[in-house]
């Protein structure tokens, strides 16, 4: 008997409706096996129809994977062989421009940006070299003494270098973090270091600012340490930086006032529920304009953020600002004031590149009345009589 009931067990859910029933029960009737048959077979079929669904989505995912890396693949061929050779005449024809919004590929990421941001401070890798030296120098100053007596550089106090050396300590450890690749230990922690040291003695009327570390470690993944530097002084001295990094309140007002207009006229219905909290864009636009998007979005998407930053300038910071208030308008009018900060300040992370970049498609930047710049001009008149 033993033996008999183990030949009937049933090997799963499915099996307890085809199996025929152990001798000691009553048989199944007619009715009920074609029942049971039929319940299988439906089974089977679904099963069958997940599995092809499943192996759909899954070929759907590659196809779309390998369309993006032979687009990336085909763009790089033209970027390399027809673009940067001819650059200064080719950046601005539609084709280069339309290329661009596509994203850079990787490999000539790099070199774009230094083209497009330039270099109208003229520095060479050998002036980086002399910064660095004299950084160098002062963190061992530092390090052996903690004087006063120290030679002082344009009215700045050794405390304030001081607070600013150890900020850049600190700040390091917390770039990307996820990546482990800028912390004590890290391939980047030294570049980044000697990036930021050097840009304190180069600037120290600006010094070290929390935030310019993110700027610095996205232009050392794509760049060599000097043109990283070029780079980097390059575009921190750019008026809309240069304005947030040196806290200069009426700049950043005048940026706030102008991205509150584009922000009215093409998102009214979120413009006036922010409004009827007073949540006004330094709350959120701050964070975002100081790191260049590179701390709030993942780095793929702020990467592809800076390339066509550096296509269209300051601009395109605020347009992006108002792509990620259209991406989530829906949610954030559910809001309260709370939540609307905390959301804007943790954005989510799954945000898609693709997702985003069409809501940033569809902020109009300019009417027949009004561009951005026509924006901020006006502002800087109206301040100017008010004064």
């Amino acid at each position: 008997t033993r033996r008999k009931n183990f030949e009937f067990e049933p090997l799963s859910t499915t099996a307890l409706i085809l199996e025929d029933r152990p001798s000691n029960l009553p048989a199944k009737s007619v009715e009920e096996a074609l029942r049971h048959r039929q319940e299988y077979d439906e089974m089977v079929a679904e099963a069958k129809k997940r599995e092809i669904k499943e192996a759909h989505k899954r070929k759907q995912i590659m196809k779309e994977r390998f369309k993006q890396e032979e687009n990336i693949a085909s763009a790089m061929v033209i970027w390399v062989n027809e673009i940067l050779p001819n650059w200064e005449g080719m950046r601005g024809t539609r084709r280069v421009r339309e290329l661009w919004w596509q994203g850079l590929p990787p490999s000539v990421r790099g070199k774009v940006w230094s083209l497009a941001v330039g270099n109208e401070l003229n520095i060479t890798p050998e002036l980086y070299e002399i910064f660095l030296s004299r950084a160098k120098e002062r963190w061992k100053s530092f390090s052996e003494t903690s004087t006063e007596n120290d030679v002082e550089d344009v009215g700045v106090s050794v405390a304030d270098r001081e607070a600013s050396l150890e900020l850049i300590k600190l700040d390091i450890s917390r770039t990307f973090p996820s990546l482990y690749i800028f912390q004590k230990g890290g391939p980047y922690h030294d570049v980044l270091h000697s990036i930021l040291g050097a840009y304190t003695c180069y600037r120290p009327d600006v010094g070290y600012v929390q935030g310019m570390s993110f700027i610095a470690a996205v232009l050392i993944l794509n760049l060599e340490e000097a043109d990283a530097f070029i780079a980097f002084a390059n575009l921190l001295n750019k008026p809309c930086q240069l304005a947030f990094f040196r806290v200069d309140h009426s700049m950043m007002l005048k940026y706030f006032a102008t991205f509150e207009v584009f922000f009215e006229e093409n998102l009214s219905k979120l413009f006036l529920h922010f409004k009827s909290y007073s949540l006004t864009p330094d709350i959120y636009l701050i964070d975002w304009i100081f790191t260049l998007y590179s701390k709030s979005l993942p780095l793929d998407l702020a990467c592809r953020v800076w390339d066509v930053f550096c296509r269209d300038g300051e601009e395109f910071l605020f347009r992006t600002g108002l792509g990620i208030l259209r991406l989530y308008e829906d949610i954030l009018l559910q809001m309260d004031f709370i939540h609307i900060a905390q959301f804007l300040t943790k954005l989510p992370e799954d945000i898609t590149s693709e997702k985003l970049f069409s809501c940033i498609a569809a902020i109009q930047m300019q009417n027949s009345t009004k561009k951005w710049t026509q924006g901020l001009e006006k502002d800087n008149k109206q301040s100017r009589k008010t004064i």
